[in-house]
């Protein structure tokens, strides 16, 4: 059995996602459990730079966990050939060129999403990965959870007969920063000028999920909104939000399948997860988290009967049965990097790449675009 060494420039891992998720939990937790298994019994074991703007921060970090080195200077940590993986958790205004400039350099990529801020940018970046033959990836994290991997099983099972429809809710009240609660989500989420919008942000998300978990989406209406109009910055300073801060978005799917999506950070949350999928079909519906997927067969289904001059009397919640915890569940963002990492080295299949993350942008730009026309929009086939 043989280790190999992975060297992976990590840009953007002192924000909140690039730090939590992908550092910690993900490259230290691989580097911690010996390296990441290869199917023919090698391991990879990665070897990060960080990157950032503030020596002295990514310094600390790169000491915190262990790691040996960090830099401010990315053209020089990309100049360095023992170093094949560039990664980027930073601003989505600045990844296309950070990497467009990776690519160019010959290093394999793997980022956050959503990859650019237009689909001309996206589009461009998978053509050019595409023609230095590099590896790339894209994080499609939800993929992985165990919410939606236990609805995946469903569907593929035959569960849920010939499914009609999703609704999907997501969101939390972010607070505004104003009246002694900080805010929980950074001020750059709030401006259109530095890549700010719930409907960039998670409509990028939800065309993975709807394309891979129910069917492609074949068409978008969309509407924004912006709720919550002034804010207070991490300074404490006043700004305007100039971007949507909530999205209502219904999709058309491949086999007639209509799902819906509400997207807000200004919604309180009573349900069981900060999102939730419900799919119902013609025998049987299922509601999935995060972590935890409820089911209802047409066999369990009760017979309401509506009568509003009444108090209800069923507790709707307990009529439904969890799907149990068969297997292990790891953190979904750790599994997928070990995913990329041996799709790198031993060549297992992988779909999580450029291509997707442009048909993510497009979903997005086609979404902003509905709001502003007020009309449904097709969702046509990407030539790349």
């Amino acid at each position: 059995m043989a280790t190999h060494r992975l060297g992976i420039i990590m840009n953007g891992v002192t924000g909140r996602m690039g730090l939590n998720q992908h550092l910690i939990r993900s490259i230290v937790a691989i580097r911690d459990q010996g390296g990441a298994a290869l199917p023919n019994g090698d391991r990879v074991m990665p070897d990060p730079i960080l990157v950032g703007r503030n020596a002295e921060r990514v310094a600390a970090l790169a000491r915190e966990h262990g790691i040996a080195r960090s830099t401010t200077d990315l053209t020089t940590a990309l100049a360095n050939p023992d170093d094949t993986l560039f990664f980027d958790a930073a601003t989505t205004q600045m990844r296309a060129d950070l990497l467009t400039q990776a690519i160019e350099t010959g290093k394999n990529i793997y980022c956050e999403k959503p990859v650019s801020d237009t689909l001309a940018k996206a589009v461009a970046l998978a053509k050019l990965a595409k023609a230095h033959g590099i590896k790339h990836g894209v994080v499609q994290d939800k993929l992985f959870l165990p919410g939606l991997r236990k609805l995946r099983m469903l569907r593929d099972s035959g569960f849920f007969g010939r499914m009609f429809a999703v609704r999907g809710e997501f969101g939390y009240w972010v607070f505004e920063g104003d009246w002694g609660q900080p805010a929980q989500r950074p001020s750059w989420n709030y401006k259109k000028a530095e890549g700010g919008g719930i409907i960039l942000d998670m409509l990028c998300h939800w065309r993975y999920v709807l394309d891979h978990c129910f069917a492609p989406v074949k068409a978008v209406s969309c509407l924004g909104a912006t709720h919550i109009p002034t804010r207070v910055d991490e300074s404490g300073k006043t700004y305007t939000n100039d971007v949507d801060d909530a999205a209502y978005a219904t999709f058309q799917l491949e086999g007639g399948i209509v799902a819906h999506m509400n997207s807000s950070w200004a919604v309180r949350v009573r349900r069981d997860d900060l999102v939730t999928f419900q799919a119902d079909g013609t025998h049987g519906s299922a509601v999935a988290g995060l972590t935890r997927c409820f089911t209802q067969h047409r066999v369990n289904t009760p017979r309401p009967v509506w009568n509003p001059d009444v108090p209800q009397t069923m507790n709707f919640y307990e009529q439904w049965e969890e799907v149990p915890d068969n297997i292990s569940y790891e953190n979904g963002f750790k599994i997928q990097w070990e995913d990329f990492i041996r799709h790198i080295y031993a060549g297992t299949p992988w779909k999580h790449d450029l291509v997707e993350g442009a048909k993510g942008v497009q979903l997005a730009e086609l979404g902003l675009k509905s709001w502003a026309e007020r009309r449904w929009l097709d969702v046509p086939p990407l030539d790349i």
